[in-house]
């Protein structure tokens, strides 16, 4: 064999393993977007409890996952919609302190989302309901000079595990995600 080719043949599987790092968006991604809002560690949520001045507050969701609530202690928030929370919380209510509590469970605040890479100010943003990954970069000071603008890196959490997809940035956001800018090649 001629000693050139296997030299450019060893280069261009070289190159086209550095390509083999593109993730497509698992179907999960597209799907956690149309499902009902699980709360996490860093939702602030408004809990009102009818006639019951002294229970309506803010509540934040701690690293546990629970709220502390007044007169029943820590509550479960972590994986569950404001639904759920709502009943949980009426359900310890009414076990020895409440008749018929008539309680309301709204985010005040979601959590977080995280854009690196190439972008004018990398950090923490507030997160906003119907963000796209153009809105977050956007917040973020827009895109550097050297940013690959058509996809990005998202990481999000999908029940329970960690994951991460390449997506447009048409693409909604769920709070806490990351976002990756990639740096373009030329």
């Amino acid at each position: 064999m001629n000693k050139k080719f296997v030299v450019s043949a060893i280069c261009a599987l070289t190159i086209l393993s550095g390509c083999s790092g593109y993730r497509p968006a698992p179907t999960a991604f597209h799907e956690a977007v149309m499902r009902p809002y699980l709360l996490d560690s860093g939702d602030r949520l408004r809990v009102t409890v009818f006639e019951q001045e002294g229970l309506t507050n803010v509540y934040s969701v701690d690293q546990a996952g629970y709220i502390s609530f007044p007169l029943v202690g820590a509550v479960p928030a972590r994986g569950h919609t404001t639904k759920q929370l709502e009943g949980a919380i009426a359900e310890r209510l009414r076990a020895g302190y409440l008749r018929d509590p008539d309680v309301s469970v709204e985010v005040d605040r979601y959590r977080p989302i995280f854009v690196m890479g190439e972008v004018g100010s990398a950090g923490q943003y507030t997160y906003v309901p119907g963000m796209t990954v153009h809105k977050a970069i956007a917040s973020a000071g827009g895109f550097s000079a050297r940013a690959q603008q058509a996809d990005v890196d998202v990481t999000r959490v999908i029940n329970g595990k960690v994951m991460t997809g390449r997506v447009l940035t048409s693409d909604p956001l769920l709070p806490g995600d990351t976002i990756y800018v990639r740096e373009r090649l030329f």
